[in-house]
């Protein structure tokens, strides 16, 4: 037997126990917000304790968790030590966004059917939880020498950005890889995507009785003008057009609004969050900058119908800067590892591309680490039903994924 055959022999004979791995993690909830995360690295460092693996449990200061808006984060490290050479990061996070409504089946059982198994968080990303570990696992049982050293990074703070979850362990110095492979796709290897700015913009107005609605200041009024003025802003986003395959254009989302005291009061205060994705070919001090143009020039357009005594005050806040990730030099031995297994063991070709998503796995691109997105993800973000109900993942993808990152982290680490 060939080592590749060793390997996919490994993970055929203990698919059943990585599927109950999977649905175990999946059975934690790590809704964040509010981000109470702890519970389910203890339990995800038990359960690996159970195959001989010892995860280092690195807890997130409480005051900087507080301070970020989260509950608990605690981050995990298992380091497989080979011998001397490259280390090879494998990261997934296990924060996951609420289930939210709509779903058929409970978010948190882990129900598999037709081959699928449905839950928060099945494909995206502790799906790659199970990948990872049992890639890791097939590896240990090669008997094949190899070089260099595994590393799992299992983190959760992707949803609020990354800077608590692999950002805190690069600042702290407590992993310095050489190559990363982060939670990705199962049908093309991801090698750039978007940025994202999260704003939070506020418009103060003066309350008053709607019976005297003239003895006060609507906020919700001004507030309207100005999510007009994004929305016109967004059809314009169209006409740029990114050079990345798998990347279109920029867009914006308004993703809440809040505001108003009771339905007989002129809103006082409405405030809202926006989304805006960047393209890897924008520049963020610009694009946010631009953003807060069209806000301040709507509001000063309510304010010059209305004169100084009646004018609204906006306020705008930064939430989330991410930047985009691009290919860094050192990636392509990645990428022609995956593609050569993906297409042997998919029987289709795995492209090389970009996606319109933005991940924490870019903090390591930030630290001059050459990084790509892969692993037993949906062939479409729209598939997976990742971030709304009924999320799920093809089990078949999480088999056959397995078997291409242990193939690849076999040559990485065999040279």
């Amino acid at each position: 037997m060939t080592d590749y055959d060793q390997l996919d022999a490994w993970i055929d004979a203990h698919f059943e126990d990585e599927v109950a791995f999977l649905q175990e993690l999946v059975r934690v909830p790590t809704d964040t917000p509010p981000g109470d995360n702890t519970p389910h690295a203890l339990r995800t460092a038990e359960l690996l304790k159970a195959f001989d693996l010892h995860a280092e449990q690195h807890e997130v200061p409480q005051d900087e968790v507080r301070a970020y808006g989260m509950q608990s984060i605690t981050n995990l490290i298992v380091r497989k030590r080979f011998g001397p050479g490259k280390i090879i990061a494998l990261n997934a996070h296990g924060d996951v966004v609420p289930p939210g409504e709509g779903w058929t089946r409970h978010p948190y059982e882990a129900e598999i059917e037709n081959g699928k198994m449905y839950g928060r968080a099945a494909a995206v990303s502790k799906s790659d939880f199970a990948t990872y570990t049992f890639a890791l696992r097939a590896l240990e049982a090669l008997t094949t020498k190899l070089k260099g050293s595994v590393e799992l990074h299992f983190t959760y703070d992707e949803e609020f950005g990354g800077e608590l979850g692999p950002g805190w362990l690069l600042r702290n110095r407590l992993t310095q890889p050489s190559l990363v492979i982060a939670a990705g796709f199962s049908y093309e290897v991801i090698t750039a995507h978007n940025g994202c700015l999260q704003m939070e913009v506020t418009v103060n107005g003066r309350m008053a009785h709607a019976a005297i609605p003239e003895s006060g200041v609507d906020a919700l009024q001004a507030a309207n003008g100005i999510l007009r003025a994004l929305y016109l802003q967004n059809s314009r986003y169209r006409r740029i057009t990114s050079q990345v395959p798998g990347i279109t254009h920029p867009y914006l989302n308004i993703g809440r609004i809040e505001g108003g005291t009771n339905t007989n009061v002129v809103p006082g205060k409405v405030s809202f969050k926006l989304d805006r994705r960047m393209i890897p070919e924008e520049k963020p001090a610009e694009v946010d900058a631009a953003i807060s143009n069209v806000i301040n020039v709507a509001a000063a357009a309510f304010n010059n119908l209305r004169g100084l005594e009646n004018s609204v005050t906006v306020e705008i806040r930064r939430l989330l800067l991410a930047n985009a990730m691009k290919p860094l030099p050192g990636i392509q031995p990645l990428v022609d590892a995956i593609q050569k297994h993906g297409q042997e063991i998919f029987g289709q070709a795995i492209p090389a591309m970009g996606t319109p998503l933005y991940t924490d796995a870019r903090l390591y691109c930030e630290a001059g680490i050459p990084s790509v997105l892969y692993g037993a993800g949906p062939r479409s973000v729209l598939e997976s039903h990742a971030k709304r109900a009924d999320e799920r993942l093809a089990l078949q993808d999480l088999l056959r994924a397995t078997k291409v990152v242990a193939r690849t982290l076999r040559d990485l680490l065999a040279e």
